[in-house]
């Protein structure tokens, strides 16, 4: 499945409003999460390694941390901006897992010390980056003769 109809600049907008959007969500999380939800965070973000599905096993955890900022509203907006992530992410990234692993812990660690601000940015950069990726990834698409 390939992204059709969208510019490289495209995909990096609209990953950098989903980064905002997602950014807040996990702050926000940060100030409200329970330490039971907390845990079940960390099981989430273990349950990618090793998983048949990852995208899947992603969208569960990323949507945990959303569910947690206990704002309907937010909800809306992460659900409308997230359409932007293909579903094959990690099959054109592959590289792109490992990565995200480390910045999950990290950003659980953060979520953990209560640390909303350093969340929010981890959180962030982590969509930003994935961002980027697509957006060189449509880059050289649109270079390659037809």
């Amino acid at each position: 499945m390939a992204v059709v109809g969208i510019t490289p600049e495209d995909a990096v907008d609209n990953f950098a409003i989903l980064a905002t959007l997602a950014g807040k969500a996990a702050e926000m999380a940060t100030a409200r999460i329970t330490p039971t939800e907390l845990t079940q965070l960390r099981v989430l973000a273990g349950a990618i390694d090793g998983s048949d599905d990852v995208v899947r096993a992603n969208r569960h955890f990323h949507r945990a941390i959303n569910q947690a900022a206990r704002s309907p509203r937010m909800l809306t907006y992460l659900r409308q901006a997230v359409r932007v992530v293909p579903g094959n992410y990690f099959e054109l990234f592959p590289e792109q897992e490992k990565r995200s692993r480390r910045e999950h812990a990290a950003l659980l660690d953060a979520m953990e010390r209560g640390d909303g601000t350093a969340a929010r940015s981890i959180m962030e950069d982590h969509v930003l980056t994935a961002g980027e990726a697509l957006g060189g990834w449509l880059a050289d698409m649109a270079a390659q003769p037809t």
